[in-house]
């Protein structure tokens, strides 16, 4: 198979280990570097594609597809990572002990709790939770004093991070109560509603997550979670199907 042809089939290698449930793209990459890996009989090399059919051979042993499509919401708790390093003593797929390989859809810092999906579908994550898609997360804050009407309007404008020396996108800012408040984002730098947050004098002391698009963390217990209802996946492909997958310029979430 030429080299062109070979980039308008398949499925990449190493995205195709990743989606059978054997290790993560950057492993897979480190396996077929070491020459780990055959596809029907031969070496593979970084690049190579699997067609459907393609016998895959992973330190000998046969690989098979992942067929079923996931899609589960959970709840995380402080305290947990979202990263599937196991070298993470608390990374999130160790906590949940799902029985097949899942990872998740974006990050929620270590310091904060809600919601957060995890799914077998590398497209899927990217769809949501480019940047440049302008996808709607909605947040819970506490902080640590009380409101003011400058400190609301400043983050509903857009606020300069000088330690990411960036400046956010204006967002939808309701105050809920004397130290509460709800922010809706549609991009996400490192903690950055804490750090906007710190540029006005004021610390978070709790912030939930408790919407991604049209999906809701609602009554769903702490530490738990749940496989997307019917009417729920329908309406989230829906709102992002003329969602890209590739980067444009901007920032994952």
């Amino acid at each position: 198979m030429g080299d062109a042809e070979n980039a308008r089939r398949g499925t990449r290698i190493n995205k195709f280990l990743s989606e059978a449930g054997v290790c993560s793209r950057r492993e897979a990459d480190r396996e077929v570097a070491a020459g780990n890996v055959t596809i029907e009989g031969r070496t593979a090399v970084p690049g190579d594609r699997v067609d459907p059919g393609m016998t895959v051979l992973f330190h000998g042993k046969p690989v098979t597809a992942e067929t079923e499509e996931i899609l589960i919401a959970f709840h995380k708790p402080v305290g947990i990572v979202c990263t599937a390093e196991k070298r993470e003593r608390n990374n999130i797929i160790n906590y949940i002990r799902y029985p097949k390989r899942i990872y998740p859809v974006g990050r929620l810092d270590k310091d904060s709790e809600g919601l957060i999906l995890l799914t077998n579908q590398g497209d899927l994550v990217n769809r949501i939770m480019r940047a440049g898609n302008y996808h709607e997360k909605e947040y819970e804050v506490t902080v640590n004093r009380d409101l003011t009407e400058a400190f609301l309007d400043g983050m509903r404008g857009g606020v300069y991070l000088p330690d990411l020396n960036v400046t956010t996108r204006a967002c939808t800012v309701r105050k809920t109560g004397r130290r509460t408040f709800t922010v809706i984002l549609t991009q996400g730098y490192n903690r950055q509603i804490r750090r906007m947050c710190e540029v006005f004098g004021y610390r978070v002391v709790r912030l939930v997550r408790v919407r991604i698009l049209n999906i809701c963390l609602n009554d769903l217990e702490e530490g738990t979670y749940r496989n997307l209802t019917p009417k729920e996946k329908k309406e989230l492909f829906q709102r992002i199907e003329r969602s890209y997958s590739a980067p444009r310029g901007h920032r994952d979430f």
